[in-house]
C-alpha cells in the first residue's frame, strides 16, 4: 500500500505542476505589459516554454481551465480508488473509476481539446479506454488486478502529460487553426 500511496502522491504533483505551464497570448501579454513584475514572469514562462520539448495543445483559456479541472479530477479518482482499496470498498473505487471511464461525451471533450494537437486525443481516449479495465477490475473486487489496471491507467495519465503541455491561444488563433484544419480535412 505504501507504493500505491507514494504513487498517487508523485501524480498528484505531476498533475498540479504538469498541467500548469502555458504559453501567454497576445492578449495577456499586453495586459500583463502594464506591471513590470508580470513581464518578469511572462518571460520566465518564455525561459521555461521555450526548455519544454512537449507537444503544444491549443486551448482557449476557458478550454484550458476545463481541462486543468478535469485533470485534478481524475487525480482524485486515483486518490479515491487507492483510499477505498485500503478498506476494501470496491464498490467505492468502481464509483469513482467510473467518472474517468470511457463515454460518448467523454469521447466528444477529447476530440474538441485535441483537434488542433495531432495524437493528442487518440493518447488522451486510450487513458479513458484504460479507466474501462480499472472499472472492470473493481467490479471483481480482485485487489491485485485493480492495483494493476490503476498502474496502467496511471501509465497513461504520465504518458500523455510527458507527451503535451497546454497552449493558451486567443480567439483569433483559435479560430485560425480550426479553419487551417477544417481545410486540410476530406469533407
Amino acid at each position: 500500500m505504501r507504493a500505491a500511496w507514494a504513487l498517487c502522491a508523485l501524480l498528484q504533483g505531476f498533475v498540479l505542476f504538469g498541467c500548469e505551464h502555458a504559453r501567454t497570448t497576445p492578449a495577456l501579454a499586453s495586459a500583463q505589459a502594464s506591471s513590470t513584475p508580470a513581464l518578469q514572469l511572462d518571460a520566465s514562462h518564455a525561459a521555461a516554454d521555450a526548455m519544454d520539448s512537449r507537444t503544444p495543445v491549443p486551448l482557449l483559456p476557458r478550454m484550458a481551465q476545463h481541462q486543468k479541472r478535469n485533470m485534478r479530477d481524475h487525480l482524485l479518482v486515483v486518490q479515491e480508488v487507492t483510499t477505498a482499496l485500503t478498506s476494501g470498498d470496491f464498490d467505492a473505487a468502481e464509483r469513482a473509476a467510473q467518472r474517468i471511464a470511457s463515454s460518448a461525451r467523454m469521447t466528444q471533450t477529447c476530440e474538441h481539446m485535441g483537434s488542433h494537437a495531432p495524437g493528442f486525443a487518440d493518447l488522451a481516449l486510450g487513458f479513458h479506454r484504460m479507466a474501462d479495465t480499472l472499472v472492470e477490475a473493481t467490479r471483481k473486487r480482485d485487489r491485485d488486478e485493480v492495483l494493476a489496471a490503476l498502474a496502467q491507467t496511471l501509465n497513461a495519465c504520465t504518458s500523455c502529460h510527458a507527451t503535451y503541455k497546454q497552449q493558451i491561444v486567443d480567439e483569433t488563433t483559435w479560430a485560425a487553426l480550426s479553419t487551417a484544419g477544417s481545410s486540410a480535412r476530406p469533407h
